[in-house]
């Protein structure tokens, strides 16, 4: 009896507010104002006999039987939503919003080896996409405010499913006042830390590299500078010397004099697995389908295959 008179809009309110811990931030995801939302969920409340939130902490936090009534809220809404995918489906349509987290150290080389030709391809698809680091991207896919991320993978989380896109190589980029741009290629043991400049704590590409030169010890140097922009590392790279590490697709459109500083790896090389990640409960099945096919395509052959050699993985 309790179910009657309870609405998909309401179970959307409380998910909006788990979600963002703060009333009038989940009124403005919803598009409501905040009093809207507010009596609607207080209204839940009353029906149901039972405090969904308790607004006196700071943020905002579930009760017991709150977190309970808004694991049920996600798995109704969810199913409602597959309603509309099935008749997407039965009329054959591509359309809709697709909602996507990216890595940094992969949004500014990807996005436009695709994107254009997707929403051409596709122009009733509205294709949102969001810079995040891997952590943020992976407690967006948990609350559903992502349909999908792209990370680097294998990420150890069961409730995940990963589709793979391609391997990318690390290549060095070397200043010419360093000792190793005298090499036509570089062993992860050549790299010193006095010389290597990182992206900052948080980012997946700074644990990658860090993985590759392992072997070396941290050193104090006069100097440390930790961004969270390949580019501003090469910049430093090119005006104080050293080292850093970029993947594959940040070296494509490199100018040649910036070309001449790319240093490969001996073989076996380090490379990073980059697949597309989706909750086990994900919806937009074709539209997920559509968009892994197109980026799969918009990929250098040289990139996405790895023919010769033994592959390392560093996660």
């Amino acid at each position: 009896m309790y179910f009657r008179g309870m609405t998909i809009i309401q179970f959307e309110y409380i998910i909006a507010v788990d979600n963002h811990r703060h009333f009038g931030k989940a009124a403005e995801a919803c598009f409501v104002t905040q009093p809207t939302l507010s009596m609607q969920i207080q209204k839940l409340e009353d029906q149901l006999g039972v405090l969904i939130f308790d607004r006196g902490k700071h943020p905002v936090a579930p009760t017991e039987i709150g977190r309970r009534i808004i694991a049920q809220a996600r798995m109704v809404v969810s199913d409602a939503k597959k309603i509309g995918e099935i008749i997407a489906e039965e009329k054959g349509e591509i359309a809709g919003e697709l909602t996507v987290g990216i890595i940094p150290s992969l949004s500014p080389y990807l996005l436009p080896l695709f994107v254009h030709n997707f929403i051409e391809k596709y122009p009733k698809v509205t294709l949102v996409v969001k810079e995040l680091i891997t952590e943020e991207v992976i407690k967006a896919l948990h609350s559903e405010t992502l349909d999908l991320g792209i990370i680097v993978t294998p990420y150890d989380d069961t409730s995940l499913i990963e589709k793979l896109l391609f391997y990318e190589d690390f290549k060095g980029y070397v200043s010419a006042k360093s000792p190793l741009f005298q090499k036509d290629k570089i062993e992860a043991g050549d790299i010193s830390h006095e010389e290597l400049w990182l992206l900052n704590e948080g980012h997946c590409f700074r644990d990658q590299v860090l993985n590759i030169c392992q072997s070396n010890p941290l050193t104090d140097t006069h100097f440390k500078y930790e961004s969270g922009s390949l580019e501003a590392l090469k910049k430093i790279v090119d005006r104080h010397g050293g080292l850093t590490l970029l993947p594959e697709l940040a070296t494509l459109d490199l100018d040649a004099n910036d070309q001449s500083k790319l240093r490969s790896f001996v073989d076996p090389k380090p490379v990073r697995d980059v697949s597309m990640v989706m909750h086990k409960s994900y919806l937009k099945q074709k539209l997920v389908e559509v968009l892994h096919q197109e980026i799969l395509q918009s990929i250098p052959d040289y990139i996405s295959v790895k023919k010769n050699g033994e592959v390392i993985k560093w996660k």
